[in-house]
């Protein structure tokens, strides 16, 4: 596309830019076990135990 040279800034930018891509596709944190089913407690407000709910 262009012949022009990338300024330091430039290259830089771009060599962040696959850093940042790098470290998000880096495995993340392991599946929660013996968790809530269904929707994230913390999120919707409510907490449920052997089919009783709990506001907190």
């Amino acid at each position: 596309m262009n012949d022009k040279p990338l300024t330091p800034a430039a290259q830089r930018a771009l060599a962040e830019a696959e850093a940042r891509r790098k470290a998000e596709a880096a495995p993340g944190r392991p599946k929660e076990t013996g968790g809530p089913k269904g929707p994230e407690p913390t999120r919707f407000g409510d907490w449920e135990r052997k089919g009783i709910a709990s506001d907190f």
